[in-house]
């Protein structure tokens, strides 16, 4: 029996259901995008241009659009007729354009953004007006008119006029008009990654092939978080991957209302400021956007229904630098080559406790039907699908791969291969699985292929089977969390054995790792209210840190467990952290643990008085978390 008839192979193939295009019937050849900035219209206006190969014939385009304003159709240089139906939930309204039966097909579409668009935020930063845009996941649409799915991928040339400095998805060309941008992108790029950026910007050297970008009262704290490891990150990638293509691996950190951690535009990484927290603990961030050049850029997930295409592998990549940093620290600490590759190794086994434990929460408290590895999109929002299953459950699943053909030795010349063979393209898993079976096949791995059952890990809800992980660096941790435990337990708070000197020996890595440790065995003990609020004093350093990732775990801790009210300082201070954190990795827990910790109605003031300020992505996600979509 082939891997074929074991595996659901309906559940992997198939169209996009998120677009309403017809992207089938066409090849993109190239796409050209010219934009205008307006501050105080608050609008793009714009023009796209496609060259497009009518591979079936048709005499109908259709397109994505949503809450765009279409000023103009012209097909082939003359006007045309189109039409704009009624706006659908999630997928908005699809653009059909009349055009000839020919192969080659000219279409030129004149537009401009609303007020409602989904895309753009602007806003004033703290040098001047500033715009920013975030397409991922079918927002691209209300950007501008297109095939919004990850399965087109096209050429680019880029325009933009603005007062103030653009970025955009490519590599900067000298423009001679003044306030014109203008950036070409020879690699295949889909929709999401289409991105623009106008502002007070100011750029710092933070390797030989990479600058970074900010406003330029945060340009040296941010050159000075992201300079150490830069290089050294893209020469680990590439060697175990292959040359970097896209020449340059430049970043832009954003204004605070950026929703994410970090998005992979090429040539143009966008980053939040959260990063930039004085102590390089977050610089892996960059790490997995950089890996991201391979895993998303050059390789697609065809549909958002197969995001840990792009996500589980880059987590993967990720992984694999740090340990590879990881271990180059070890070895300039005098450590031998065996010595330094162990430590790599456990750095990296280190790095997959945490996220072991960020998919059993997740798969605990998510929606079943999105704790899948291939999920149904059908009639659905994939933002509402947007967890960490897609990253932490797709890098197990190719964990476990690893595992089960060998270790990195064997596997690590299928990600070459994998790579290569589907650069400049969009896959769906099924093509991932061939594709397992191509490469390996031949090297006599063909029966431990045979062995997985490819509709469990693919298509089954929540928590995969548990592996073993190398626990070195997490043993510390567990040794001093296990006192608190026991501690607590006991019943007697009237002295507490406990300090900030307890952690200093800890790198940072284990001190939010025992925070999380704590936060989640205080969940299943009962914790006395009084000795809650007494922590800060415990822990100085967690109460005064400006790491996002302390700040939130810490606050978790404190507001679950301290029976607090609207009024205590900790509240108020943790809300109003909120109010000016755009990323949703903090603000959507931060919102769901004031509405549990303290009240609904709480939660619900404080997101109504900072809600202009969140990205429209992470306030319609803020608003069905407070139920009040």
């Amino acid at each position: 029996m082939s891997f074929m008839d074991k595996l659901n192979i309906s559940k992997c193939r198939g169209l996009d259901p998120s677009t309403q295009s017809n992207y089938s019937d066409f090849k993109v050849n190239d796409t050209t995008l010219d934009l205008a900035v307006s501050f105080e219209n608050r609008a793009i206006e714009g023009v796209v241009l496609y060259n497009l190969f009518n591979k079936t014939g048709t005499d109908q385009l259709v397109l994505d659009t949503n809450v765009l304003r279409i000023k103009d159709v012209k097909v082939n240089d003359s006007p045309a007729a189109f039409e704009l139906e009624m706006a659908k939930p999630v997928v908005g309204s699809a653009l059909h354009i009349s055009i000839p039966r020919e192969s080659t097909i000219k279409i030129e579409i004149s537009f401009e953004t609303t007020e409602e668009c989904t895309a753009i935020k602007f806003m004033m930063g703290d040098t001047g007006p500033f715009v920013f845009s975030q397409c991922q996941a079918i927002h691209a649409r209300s950007l501008f008119p297109c095939f919004d799915t990850p399965a087109v991928k096209s050429p680019f040339k880029f325009f933009a006029k603005s007062p103030a400095r653009v970025t955009m998805s490519g590599r900067p060309i000298v423009s001679k008009i003044p306030d014109v941008y203008s950036f070409d992108q020879p690699i295949p790029i889909p929709s999401y990654l289409v991105s623009l950026t106008s502002g007070n910007l100011h750029k710092a050297p933070i390797g030989p092939r990479s600058d970074i970008y900010s406003e330029p009262t945060n340009l040296k704290q941010c050159q000075w978080e992201f300079e150490k490891d830069m290089e050294n990150y893209i020469q680990i990638a590439e060697a175990l991957v292959f040359d970097y293509e896209w020449e340059r691996f430049d970043a832009l950190v954003l204004p605070s209302s950026f929703p994410y951690g970090g998005m992979e535009i090429p040539n143009m990484t966008q980053l939040t400021p959260t990063l930039v927290c004085g102590d390089r603990s977050q610089t892996t961030v960059m790490a997995h956007e950089l890996a991201h050049s391979w895993s998303g850029n050059l390789v697609t997930n065809c549909s958002w229904e197969h995001f840990w295409l792009n996500e589980g592998w880059t987590v993967y990549l990720e992984r694999r630098i740090l340990g590879a940093i990881a271990a180059k620290e070890a070895r300039s600490q005098g450590k031998s080559e065996d010595e330094s590759r162990a430590y790599g190794e456990q750095a990296r086994q280190f790095d997959m406790l945490s996220g072991w434990n960020s998919l059993v929460e997740t798969c605990d408290s998510f929606d079943p039907q999105y704790t899948k590895l291939v999920i149904d999109l059908k009639g659905k929002d994939p933002d509402d699908s947007f967890s960490r299953i897609p990253y932490e459950k797709g890098f197990f699943f190719l964990y476990l791969l690893e595992k089960k053909l060998g270790g990195v030795e064997h596997f690590d010349p299928f990600i070459k291969f994998y790579f290569k063979k589907f650069r400049y393209k969009s896959l769906d898993t099924a093509d991932f699985v061939e594709t397992l079976y191509e490469f390996f096949s031949p090297l006599g791995k063909k029966d431990v292929l045979d062995s997985i059952d490819w509709n469990k890990q693919l298509f089954s809800s929540g928590v995969p089977d548990e592996p073993v992980l190398d626990t070195s660096l997490a043993d510390e941790v567990y040794e001093y969390g296990r006192k608190w435990v026991d501690f607590v337990q006991k019943g007697d708070f009237s002295l507490i054995p406990f300090s900030d000197a307890d952690t200093s020996s800890f790198s940072i890595e284990q001190n939010i790792f025992f925070l999380e440790y704590l936060s989640e065995k205080f969940k299943s003990i009962e914790v006395p209210p009084e000795l809650v609020k007494k922590l800060p004093s415990v822990y100085p350093k967690y109460a005064r840190s400006q790491n996002g990732e302390f700040i939130t775990t810490w606050n978790d801790i404190l507001i679950r467990n301290g029976n607090y009210n609207a009024e205590d300082e900790v509240v108020k201070r943790f809300a109003n952290w909120l109010g000016h954190t755009g990323r949703m990795k903090y603000a959507r827990p931060g919102y769901l643990l004031l509405k549990n910790g303290v009240s609904s109605e709480f939660a619900i003031s404080q997101f109504k008085k900072h809600e202009s300020f969140y990205h429209p992505i992470c306030r319609a996600m803020i608003e069905k978390d407070l139920g009040l979509a």
